[in-house]
């Protein structure tokens, strides 16, 4: 990947940054595949259900854990791409230094909650492996799964938030 859109370069950034640009360009295409792979399940239940008469209690679990999989390991990338909903109406009428101050506070406010949520991520993923945590289903199904990519999806997005506030600050200094 060469370059991440709003034409930030990725020749001036450190080889962290450009790993974790990387990693959570893999992290992107894993999540891809999650929600093919949560299509394909969700095909063969309705299918074997309703043609084959074969019941299954599985696939909604499978289902749920790859797409909260695929939400947050995603994440990151959706933010390099600065993928993620904005307020466009305001954009227009502020003037450029005024929108640029307040995308920078917006990804300041976003960087404060997503460590939060990253900090409870891990302590949810820490528990379920410390309790040998599963679903109440008759599945069963480990808790470390999901709550396992909470916490590495929100983390990279913390430390994508996080280099674009510091990139930020240094470009509202000048």
């Amino acid at each position: 990947m060469s370059s991440s859109a709003k034409g930030v370069s990725l020749a001036n950034k450190s080889f962290f940054f450009k790993g974790l640009h990387a990693f959570n360009q893999l992290a992107a295409v894993m999540g891809s595949v999650a929600i093919g792979i949560a299509a394909c399940v969700l095909t063969w239940e309705a299918t074997a259900r309703y043609l084959f008469k074969i019941p299954s209690d599985w696939q909604d679990e499978v289902t749920i854990f790859l797409l909260v999989g695929a939400t947050f390991l995603s994440a990151g990338w959706v933010q390099i791409q600065r993928g993620h909903v904005g307020i466009q109406a305001l954009s227009a009428l502020l003037s450029p230094k005024a929108d640029a101050m307040r995308r920078f506070l917006s990804d300041i406010l976003s960087l404060l909650f997503c460590v939060f949520f990253a900090w409870k991520s891990w302590t949810l993923l820490l528990e379920a492996i410390e309790d040998n945590q599963i679903s109440g289903s008759a599945f069963g199904a480990p808790l470390w799964i999901p709550y396992g990519s909470m916490a590495v999806g929100t983390s990279l997005l913390v430390l994508v938030l996080l280099e674009q506030v510091l990139s930020r600050d240094a470009i509202l200094k000048k």
